[in-house]
């Protein structure tokens, strides 16, 4: 008896600790995060979700879904790109490749962003419907309702990369003759159930006979969890940091902005989401993009589309150029604006160039 109660007393003790401890460091974290948003930050003033577009429309989608749209640019330029967002974000996280690439002029460029099904403002889809290959028939009415004629960039980054592949699986006849230019950026073909996530191996394992579970119960408290997402901002502002980023400097502002597209992406569409990014498969859909110029970017410090995969595509593209970030996560475009924009700039010449013959020289 007496044992018991000195074990139990013990235990109790030691639970006292790790709680005491806890409480120190959350404490600790707490007063960190605080100094480092409210430090001198260059990007603070910057008008992230906020900028200015020239036209705004809805397109529907084949299953009569309102997606949101917004184009910057003049409706005549001769090269239309069309950028894809990745999975719990929106268009806004091309914020600066929006305000760095309006003034290109060689050539003369109309940029298109639209928000993904069940993302930022457009239209929330059933769950049946959350699938890589119903965006890629997304995309496709987006070009048909909005670049019916003309040559076409297309700018992927992670799921929006996915998005592209499915479109050239579905409909490889776009791609040559509209579709002149494919940017990949932080995404995969597949076998991202691999993925460690910067964690120890082992809990790949384990992902398989926890994953059904975790997302019935994401969708069945799902006002539990949105409550716990804004009482734990502090958490969620450090994995959005590590995450989202490579470096530990990146502007806080930024950080909370990305934190923001996030979290305003519903549990339930994160949970309708998940499966289908790790059943995605469209490695043999790569062929198609070989009669087009392709650019592959990744950050060597993306945890959630790690370089591996990036490797990987630009080795069954032969005539690819990848392009290695160093330091830079998962949203190296956010990250490393001005490189990434850099090499856009080279890149979107490039490929109109090679599909008009060459008529046109010099980056601007």
């Amino acid at each position: 008896m007496k044992t018991a109660t000195r074990r139990a007393g013990i235990v109790a003790g030691l639970a006292g600790l790790v709680a005491a401890g806890a409480a120190v460091g959350l404490a600790a974290e707490r007063y960190a995060i605080g100094r480092i948003r409210g430090g001198p930050d260059p990007e603070a003033d910057e008008r992230f979700g906020r900028l200015p577009a020239d036209r705004t429309r809805t397109v529907t989608t084949n299953d009569g879904l309102p997606l949101a749209v917004e184009e910057v640019g003049p409706r005549d330029a001769p090269l239309t790109v069309v950028f894809l967002h990745g999975y719990c974000l929106t268009m806004g996280s091309w914020h600066y490749q929006r305000t760095g690439l309006a003034d290109m002029t060689n050539p003369r460029i109309r940029m298109v962003f639209y928000d993904a099904r069940s993302h930022g403002h457009s239209g929330r889809a059933p769950t049946e419907t959350a699938t890589i290959d119903q965006l890629g028939d997304d995309l496709f009415r987006v070009l048909q309702e909005l670049v019916p004629t003309g040559r076409v960039a297309l700018v992927g980054h992670s799921m929006g990369g996915m998005t592209i592949m499915a479109l050239a699986d579905r409909h490889p006849e776009l791609f040559g003759p509209r579709v002149v230019g494919v940017v990949l950026l932080s995404t995969s073909t597949g076998q991202l159930d691999e993925v460690t996530l910067g964690l120890p191996a082992i809990t790949t394992k384990l992902r398989p006979p926890v994953l059904p579970y975790a997302l019935r119960v994401m969708r069945s408290r799902a006002t539990l969890i949105e409550r716990s997402r804004r009482i734990g901002s502090d958490l969620a502002w450090l994995l959005t940091r590590r995450y989202s980023f490579g470096s530990s400097d990146v502007s806080p502002a930024l950080v909370e902005y990305v934190g923001q597209m996030i979290s305003s992406t519903p549990v339930e569409v994160v949970a309708d989401f998940f499966p289908a990014l790790h059943a995605h498969d469209k490695l043999a859909a790569l062929g198609v993009l070989r009669d087009v110029e392709v650019l592959v970017v990744v950050g060597d410090k993306d945890l959630l589309t790690p370089v591996d995969h990036s490797r990987r595509m630009a080795e069954a593209l032969a005539d690819a150029e990848l392009l290695v970030l160093e330091g830079a996560g998962h949203l190296a475009m956010m990250e490393r604006p001005a490189l990434v924009n850099l090499r856009l700039r080279a890149f979107l010449h490039r490929a109109y160039r090679a599909a008009t013959g060459g008529q046109h020289r010099g980056i601007r």
